[in-house]
């Protein structure tokens, strides 16, 4: 008893310098990745990870399942879009309008849908976001069926020459990291440690004094903002935002993500989404379907990986010690 009450203190500690340097391993290879792999598809990569991981902090960390959450993602990369080409905007601040936008995207349907739980809060999340798809496509200033082309990359700081491959790849790196470090905040700060109160059990939280809803309607903000950030990465990246970013076919690719993964991981969603766009990629050109392969691996990591990924590979280490 005294000898495995002595080593938890140890463990921690190991943990952390574990999880320290497999994040300084991560960063290496991304610092040279595209200098080895075509930069386009890298930033993809980026920008859905830093979708599926703010869709993972309302999923994994607060218990509650969107299925709206493209709206969140395609609403910000039309206003960064309209932003950076009619207004004429530096990126930056066509970010900041997306993150905004998606803010604000999530106040409103957060303010309507958390009045709900379980299957009926996922129901009106997909409903609103269903409402928004058909705005887009009759809304003017969207494009309707051909969205916004032509989407100008501009100079990143008024510096950083974002139409070289290179330049933007780390400046995407930048901002991606930025929002990852944000969310791991958010998970590891007093706030996060309620909102995991609020999903293991939603009614003893509530019996202790606290405004769930109040904090439920907070974490469903900040996770359209931040997957608001993704939306106008990925319009600034493609230079074009189209009504595919706000279809309901988005949203449960996020999901997929966040499933193969690793509900509740840190790192899991960052694995699903170079999974899932690491297969629509590379199997774009070939004669088989690749919905069809999705479903299978989705499938093979369901039945071994019953936790995701991550998940499963972190459970069976903390097991193993």
């Amino acid at each position: 008893m005294t000898q495995t009450t002595m080593s938890l203190p140890c463990e921690r500690p190991a943990a952390k310098a574990m999880g320290f340097a497999l994040a300084a391993i991560v960063l290496a290879a991304l610092v040279v990745a595209p200098f080895l792999v075509y930069p386009i598809f890298l930033m993809k990569v980026l920008c859905f990870a830093l979708f599926a991981a703010s869709f993972n902090l309302l999923l994994g960390y607060t218990g509650l399942l969107s299925f709206g959450h493209a709206a969140f993602f395609g609403g910000a990369a039309y206003a960064t879009a309209h932003a950076v080409k009619v207004w004429g905007l530096p990126p930056e601040l066509g970010l900041l309008a997306g993150v905004a936008a998606g803010a604000l995207l999530g106040l409103v349907i957060g303010f309507l849908a958390i009045r709900r739980q379980g299957i009926y809060f996922s129901m009106i999340t997909l409903a609103l976001s269903q409402m928004f798809f058909f705005f887009c496509l009759q809304a003017p200033f969207t494009g309707g069926e051909d969205g916004l082309q032509g989407v100008p990359r501009g100079f990143g700081l008024g510096v950083l020459d974002l139409s070289q491959p290179l330049a933007i790849y780390f400046y995407v790196l930048a901002v991606v990291l930025i929002g990852l470090f944000a969310i791991w905040r958010i998970v590891h700060s007093p706030f996060g440690m309620i909102l995991k109160s609020i999903r293991e059990n939603e009614t003893r939280a509530t019996s202790l004094g606290l405004s769930v809803g109040s904090y439920k309607l907070a974490a469903f903000v900040m996770s359209a903002g931040l997957a608001g950030l993704a939306g106008g990465l990925k319009a600034l990246v493609f230079q074009f935002a189209t009504l595919t970013d706000v279809s309901w076919q988005m949203s449960g690719e996020v999901i997929l993500m966040t499933l193969l993964g690793g509900i509740g991981t840190v790192a899991g969603p960052l694995v699903g989404a170079a999974l899932v766009v690491s297969l629509q990629n590379y199997l774009a050109t070939s004669a088989f379907p690749v919905t069809v392969i999705t479903g299978l691996t989705f499938m093979v990591c369901v039945l071994l990986f019953r936790r995701g990924i991550v998940g499963e590979i972190a459970h069976r280490l903390r097991r193993r010690g």
